[in-house]
Protein backbone atom coordinates (compact mmCIF):
# COMPACT_ATOMS: atom_id res chain seq x y z
CA UNK A 1 0.00 0.00 0.00
CA UNK A 2 1.37 3.18 -0.83
CA UNK A 3 2.58 5.68 1.50
CA UNK A 4 0.14 9.00 2.67
CA UNK A 5 1.55 12.35 2.34
CA UNK A 6 -0.44 15.59 3.00
CA UNK A 7 1.39 18.49 1.03
CA UNK A 8 -0.15 22.02 2.18
CA UNK A 9 -0.39 24.80 -0.27
CA UNK A 10 -0.10 21.72 -3.12
CA UNK A 11 -2.03 23.44 -5.98
CA UNK A 12 1.06 26.13 -4.84
CA UNK A 13 3.86 26.71 -7.45
CA UNK A 14 6.44 24.64 -5.64
CA UNK A 15 3.67 22.50 -4.15
CA UNK A 16 2.26 21.52 -7.43
CA UNK A 17 5.41 20.32 -8.99
CA UNK A 18 6.35 18.25 -5.78
CA UNK A 19 2.78 16.49 -5.90
CA UNK A 20 3.81 15.51 -9.71
CA UNK A 21 7.46 14.41 -8.02
CA UNK A 22 5.80 12.49 -5.08
CA UNK A 23 2.83 10.84 -7.21
CA UNK A 24 5.54 9.68 -9.80
CA UNK A 25 7.50 8.13 -6.82
CA UNK A 26 4.33 6.01 -5.78
CA UNK A 27 3.26 7.73 -2.84
CA UNK A 28 -0.80 8.72 -2.51
CA UNK A 29 -1.11 12.34 -1.84
CA UNK A 30 -3.21 14.73 0.02
CA UNK A 31 -3.26 18.34 -0.64
CA UNK A 32 -4.86 21.07 1.49
CA UNK A 33 -4.58 24.89 0.11
CA UNK A 34 -7.03 27.95 0.65
CA UNK A 35 -6.56 28.74 -2.67
CA UNK A 36 -5.54 32.32 -1.61
CA UNK A 37 -2.14 32.75 -4.59
CA UNK A 38 -3.43 29.48 -6.44
CA UNK A 39 -6.18 27.48 -8.92
CA UNK A 40 -8.00 24.83 -8.26
CA UNK A 41 -7.58 23.83 -12.09
CA UNK A 42 -3.79 23.05 -11.21
CA UNK A 43 -5.34 19.77 -9.94
CA UNK A 44 -6.60 18.93 -13.45
CA UNK A 45 -3.02 19.51 -14.62
CA UNK A 46 -1.44 17.77 -12.55
CA UNK A 47 -3.45 14.50 -13.47
CA UNK A 48 -2.95 15.15 -16.93
CA UNK A 49 0.91 14.22 -15.94
CA UNK A 50 0.63 11.92 -13.56
CA UNK A 51 -2.91 10.37 -14.60
CA UNK A 52 -3.70 10.60 -10.70
CA UNK A 53 -5.85 13.95 -9.46
CA UNK A 54 -4.96 13.82 -6.04
CA UNK A 55 -7.23 14.03 -2.98
CA UNK A 56 -8.04 17.89 -2.01
CA UNK A 57 -9.61 19.97 0.57
CA UNK A 58 -9.81 23.15 0.39
CA UNK A 59 -9.55 25.73 3.65
CA UNK A 60 -7.21 27.57 5.42
CA UNK A 61 -5.22 25.72 7.94
CA UNK A 62 -5.07 28.82 10.42
CA UNK A 63 -8.20 27.98 11.16
CA UNK A 64 -7.61 25.30 14.31
CA UNK A 65 -10.34 23.84 14.36
CA UNK A 66 -10.86 23.06 10.61
CA UNK A 67 -7.16 21.76 10.82
CA UNK A 68 -8.13 19.38 13.47
CA UNK A 69 -10.78 18.24 11.92
CA UNK A 70 -8.96 16.92 9.04
CA UNK A 71 -6.50 15.18 10.51
CA UNK A 72 -9.37 13.42 12.63
CA UNK A 73 -10.55 12.30 9.38
CA UNK A 74 -7.59 11.46 7.39
CA UNK A 75 -6.17 8.88 8.99
CA UNK A 76 -2.72 7.13 8.29
CA UNK A 77 -0.82 10.31 6.82
CA UNK A 78 2.89 9.67 7.61
CA UNK A 79 4.96 12.78 6.25
CA UNK A 80 3.87 16.37 5.35
CA UNK A 81 5.57 18.65 3.57
CA UNK A 82 4.41 22.06 4.56
CA UNK A 83 4.98 24.77 1.76
CA UNK A 84 1.60 26.85 2.63
CA UNK A 85 2.31 30.25 3.23
CA UNK A 86 2.46 34.22 2.09
CA UNK A 87 5.83 34.50 0.67
CA UNK A 88 5.86 38.02 -1.27
CA UNK A 89 9.05 40.01 0.36
CA UNK A 90 7.54 43.38 -0.86
CA UNK A 91 4.34 42.81 0.55
CA UNK A 92 5.23 41.75 3.96
CA UNK A 93 6.98 44.45 4.71
CA UNK A 94 3.65 46.37 3.44
CA UNK A 95 1.78 44.16 5.33
CA UNK A 96 3.71 42.10 8.16
CA UNK A 97 0.62 40.95 10.52
CA UNK A 98 -1.09 39.51 7.46
CA UNK A 99 2.48 37.15 7.07
CA UNK A 100 2.95 36.71 11.02
CA UNK A 101 -0.39 35.29 11.61
CA UNK A 102 -0.67 33.29 8.51
CA UNK A 103 2.70 31.74 8.04
CA UNK A 104 3.08 31.31 12.33
CA UNK A 105 -0.57 30.32 13.27
CA UNK A 106 -0.56 27.84 10.35
CA UNK A 107 3.07 26.04 11.57
CA UNK A 108 1.62 25.77 15.05
CA UNK A 109 -1.35 23.98 14.22
CA UNK A 110 -0.05 21.68 11.74
CA UNK A 111 2.44 20.43 14.75
CA UNK A 112 -0.28 19.79 17.41
CA UNK A 113 -2.16 17.74 14.86
CA UNK A 114 1.06 16.35 14.30
CA UNK A 115 1.30 15.34 17.77
CA UNK A 116 -1.85 14.47 18.49
CA UNK A 117 -2.39 12.46 15.72
CA UNK A 118 1.21 10.71 15.82
CA UNK A 119 1.98 12.23 12.32
CA UNK A 120 5.86 11.26 12.88
CA UNK A 121 7.67 13.29 9.78
CA UNK A 122 7.33 16.90 8.64
CA UNK A 123 9.92 18.69 5.52
CA UNK A 124 9.59 22.31 6.35
CA UNK A 125 9.69 24.85 3.03
CA UNK A 126 12.09 27.29 4.64
CA UNK A 127 13.97 29.79 2.81
CA UNK A 128 17.99 31.25 2.70
CA UNK A 129 16.01 34.13 3.59
CA UNK A 130 16.77 33.11 7.17
CA UNK A 131 20.66 33.80 6.00
CA UNK A 132 19.58 37.78 5.90
CA UNK A 133 22.77 38.76 3.75
CA UNK A 134 25.52 37.13 4.62
CA UNK A 135 29.32 38.02 5.81
CA UNK A 136 30.62 34.95 3.69
CA UNK A 137 29.66 33.78 0.36
CA UNK A 138 28.74 31.17 -0.49
CA UNK A 139 26.29 30.10 2.70
CA UNK A 140 26.65 27.07 4.10
CA UNK A 141 24.08 24.75 6.55
CA UNK A 142 26.84 26.22 9.25
CA UNK A 143 26.33 30.31 8.06
CA UNK A 144 25.28 31.74 11.36
CA UNK A 145 21.23 32.83 10.75
CA UNK A 146 20.82 36.58 10.92
CA UNK A 147 18.16 39.14 11.39
CA UNK A 148 15.72 39.18 8.07
CA UNK A 149 15.58 41.70 5.51
CA UNK A 150 11.82 41.15 5.76
CA UNK A 151 8.74 39.82 7.79
CA UNK A 152 8.93 37.41 5.29
CA UNK A 153 12.10 36.04 6.10
CA UNK A 154 11.56 36.64 9.45
CA UNK A 155 9.12 33.79 9.23
CA UNK A 156 11.05 31.11 8.03
CA UNK A 157 13.39 31.92 10.57
CA UNK A 158 11.04 31.84 13.30
CA UNK A 159 9.45 28.85 11.75
CA UNK A 160 12.12 27.06 11.67
CA UNK A 161 12.53 27.89 15.24
CA UNK A 162 8.91 26.71 16.39
CA UNK A 163 10.03 23.03 14.57
CA UNK A 164 13.11 22.70 16.04
CA UNK A 165 12.09 23.43 19.80
CA UNK A 166 8.77 21.45 19.38
CA UNK A 167 10.82 18.09 17.56
CA UNK A 168 13.20 18.96 20.73
CA UNK A 169 10.34 18.43 23.29
CA UNK A 170 8.64 16.00 21.45
CA UNK A 171 11.75 13.01 20.39
CA UNK A 172 8.58 11.39 18.30
CA UNK A 173 9.03 13.64 15.63
CA UNK A 174 11.38 14.34 13.28
CA UNK A 175 11.58 17.10 10.55
CA UNK A 176 13.60 18.73 7.66
CA UNK A 177 13.76 22.24 6.91
CA UNK A 178 14.89 22.48 3.22
CA UNK A 179 16.09 26.51 2.56
CA UNK A 180 15.69 27.19 -0.95
CA UNK A 181 17.61 29.34 -2.62
CA UNK A 182 15.57 31.25 -5.65
CA UNK A 183 12.98 28.55 -7.57
CA UNK A 184 12.01 29.43 -11.10
CA UNK A 185 11.25 27.67 -14.33
CA UNK A 186 8.27 25.45 -14.81
CA UNK A 187 7.37 21.45 -15.41
CA UNK A 188 8.43 20.20 -18.88
CA UNK A 189 4.97 19.76 -20.07
CA UNK A 190 3.82 23.63 -19.81
CA UNK A 191 0.96 22.51 -17.55
CA UNK A 192 2.22 23.61 -14.32
CA UNK A 193 3.85 26.62 -13.50
CA UNK A 194 4.40 29.68 -11.70
CA UNK A 195 1.04 31.63 -12.09
CA UNK A 196 1.00 34.51 -9.81
CA UNK A 197 -2.08 36.79 -9.33
CA UNK A 198 -2.29 40.00 -9.62
CA UNK A 199 1.23 41.90 -10.00
CA UNK A 200 4.06 39.49 -9.84
CA UNK A 201 6.58 40.01 -7.16
CA UNK A 202 9.17 37.38 -8.13
CA UNK A 203 11.38 38.16 -11.44
CA UNK A 204 11.21 35.42 -13.60
CA UNK A 205 6.85 35.89 -13.84
CA UNK A 206 7.33 39.19 -14.35
CA UNK A 207 10.21 38.51 -16.96
CA UNK A 208 7.87 36.34 -19.00
CA UNK A 209 4.75 38.28 -18.27
CA UNK A 210 6.69 41.24 -20.07
CA UNK A 211 8.04 39.08 -22.70
CA UNK A 212 3.85 37.92 -23.49
CA UNK A 213 3.28 41.42 -23.29
CA UNK A 214 1.16 41.39 -20.25
CA UNK A 215 3.78 44.07 -19.19
CA UNK A 216 4.70 47.52 -20.33
CA UNK A 217 8.38 46.49 -18.86
CA UNK A 218 10.61 44.75 -16.38
CA UNK A 219 11.71 47.08 -13.64
CA UNK A 220 15.17 46.15 -11.99
CA UNK A 221 15.50 47.39 -8.49
CA UNK A 222 19.15 48.57 -8.31
CA UNK A 223 22.01 49.23 -10.23
CA UNK A 224 24.09 50.67 -7.82
CA UNK A 225 25.02 47.07 -5.69
CA UNK A 226 28.49 46.23 -4.77
CA UNK A 227 28.44 43.43 -7.46
CA UNK A 228 29.95 43.41 -11.04
CA UNK A 229 27.15 44.94 -12.93
CA UNK A 230 25.37 46.73 -9.86
CA UNK A 231 22.29 44.26 -9.40
CA UNK A 232 21.15 41.98 -6.95
CA UNK A 233 22.83 38.21 -7.51
CA UNK A 234 20.44 35.07 -6.48
CA UNK A 235 21.05 31.53 -6.65
CA UNK A 236 18.31 30.38 -9.00
CA UNK A 237 17.15 26.29 -8.94
CA UNK A 238 14.94 25.01 -11.61
CA UNK A 239 11.67 24.07 -9.88
CA UNK A 240 11.32 20.05 -10.86
CA UNK A 241 14.95 20.24 -9.35
CA UNK A 242 13.80 21.77 -5.87
CA UNK A 243 10.75 19.13 -6.29
CA UNK A 244 12.66 16.06 -6.71
CA UNK A 245 14.80 17.42 -3.10
CA UNK A 246 11.60 16.94 -1.71
CA UNK A 247 11.07 13.62 -2.71
CA UNK A 248 14.22 12.67 -1.37
CA UNK A 249 13.81 13.93 2.06
CA UNK A 250 10.29 12.41 2.56
CA UNK A 251 12.70 9.38 1.85
CA UNK A 252 15.10 9.71 4.26
CA UNK A 253 12.90 10.52 6.71
CA UNK A 254 10.44 7.20 6.16
CA UNK A 255 13.29 5.18 5.99
CA UNK A 256 14.87 6.54 9.21
CA UNK A 257 18.10 7.56 6.90
CA UNK A 258 18.35 10.87 8.96
CA UNK A 259 21.02 11.37 11.14
CA UNK A 260 19.12 13.95 13.48
CA UNK A 261 15.75 14.38 14.23
CA UNK A 262 16.37 17.54 13.29
CA UNK A 263 17.83 18.38 10.15
CA UNK A 264 18.64 21.37 7.49
CA UNK A 265 19.20 21.50 4.05
CA UNK A 266 20.61 24.20 1.31
CA UNK A 267 18.65 23.94 -1.91
CA UNK A 268 20.29 25.39 -4.67
CA UNK A 269 22.91 25.14 -7.98
CA UNK A 270 26.08 26.81 -6.39
CA UNK A 271 25.88 29.45 -8.62
CA UNK A 272 25.19 33.30 -8.49
CA UNK A 273 23.40 35.27 -11.13
CA UNK A 274 22.49 38.84 -11.34
CA UNK A 275 19.31 40.29 -12.20
CA UNK A 276 20.60 41.74 -15.06
CA UNK A 277 22.44 38.36 -16.74
CA UNK A 278 18.85 36.82 -16.02
CA UNK A 279 17.48 39.06 -18.35
CA UNK A 280 20.02 38.70 -21.00
CA UNK A 281 20.20 34.62 -20.45
CA UNK A 282 16.12 34.97 -20.91
CA UNK A 283 16.56 36.87 -24.27
CA UNK A 284 19.27 34.56 -25.40
CA UNK A 285 17.07 31.49 -24.36
CA UNK A 286 14.33 31.98 -26.15
CA UNK A 287 15.15 34.89 -28.82
CA UNK A 288 12.64 37.50 -27.13
CA UNK A 289 13.63 41.44 -26.16
CA UNK A 290 12.81 42.69 -22.84
CA UNK A 291 11.72 46.28 -22.18
CA UNK A 292 13.42 46.93 -19.12
CA UNK A 293 13.94 49.92 -16.66
CA UNK A 294 16.48 50.11 -14.28
CA UNK A 295 14.63 51.57 -10.68
CA UNK A 296 15.50 52.19 -7.35
CA UNK A 297 16.01 49.51 -4.81
CA UNK A 298 13.05 47.27 -3.06
CA UNK A 299 12.46 47.48 0.57
CA UNK A 300 13.86 43.71 1.96
CA UNK A 301 16.13 43.20 -1.10
CA UNK A 302 18.83 41.83 0.31
CA UNK A 303 22.49 42.51 -2.29
CA UNK A 304 23.47 38.68 -3.32
CA UNK A 305 23.26 34.98 -1.42
CA UNK A 306 23.91 31.83 -3.60
CA UNK A 307 24.24 28.35 -1.89
CA UNK A 308 27.09 25.89 -1.28
CA UNK A 309 25.00 23.18 -1.68
CA UNK A 310 28.12 20.38 -0.62
CA UNK A 311 26.19 19.23 2.14
CA UNK A 312 23.20 18.62 0.35
CA UNK A 313 24.55 17.02 -2.41
CA UNK A 314 26.60 14.53 -0.12
CA UNK A 315 24.31 13.94 2.37
CA UNK A 316 20.87 13.64 0.49
CA UNK A 317 22.49 12.11 -2.77
CA UNK A 318 20.42 15.31 -4.37
CA UNK A 319 21.82 18.16 -6.50
CA UNK A 320 20.67 20.17 -8.87
CA UNK A 321 20.45 19.55 -12.61
CA UNK A 322 18.95 22.15 -14.93
CA UNK A 323 21.07 24.49 -16.56
CA UNK A 324 19.77 28.69 -16.34
CA UNK A 325 18.80 28.69 -20.16
CA UNK A 326 16.73 25.43 -20.02
CA UNK A 327 15.18 26.49 -16.81
CA UNK A 328 14.33 30.10 -18.50
CA UNK A 329 12.95 28.18 -21.43
CA UNK A 330 10.65 26.47 -19.74
CA UNK A 331 9.37 29.07 -17.96
CA UNK A 332 8.89 31.04 -21.31
CA UNK A 333 7.12 27.84 -22.47
CA UNK A 334 4.64 28.09 -19.58
CA UNK A 335 3.59 31.46 -20.00
CA UNK A 336 2.91 30.81 -23.87
CA UNK A 337 0.94 28.30 -22.75
CA UNK A 338 -1.08 30.43 -20.15
CA UNK A 339 -1.34 32.72 -22.71
CA UNK A 340 -2.41 31.02 -25.95
CA UNK A 341 0.83 32.18 -27.56
CA UNK A 342 2.00 29.99 -30.78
Amino acid sequence: MSKKILVTGGTGYIGSHTVVELQESGYEVLVVDNLSNSSIEVLDSIEKITGIKPYFEQFDLADQKKTDDFFQRNSGIEAIIHFAASKAVGESVEKPLLYYRNNLVTMMNLLECQIKYGVRNIVFSSSCTVYGQPNKLPVTEETPRKDAESPYGNTKRVNEDILHDTIFANPQLCGIALRYFNPVGAHPSALIGELPLGVPQNLVPFITQTAAGIREELKVFGDDYDTPDGSAIRDYIHVVDLAKAHVVAIKRLLNGDNKKNYEVFNLGTGNGVSVLEMVKGFEKATGVKLNYKIVGRRAGDIEKIWADTTFANQELGWKAEKNLEETLSSAWKWEKHVRGIK
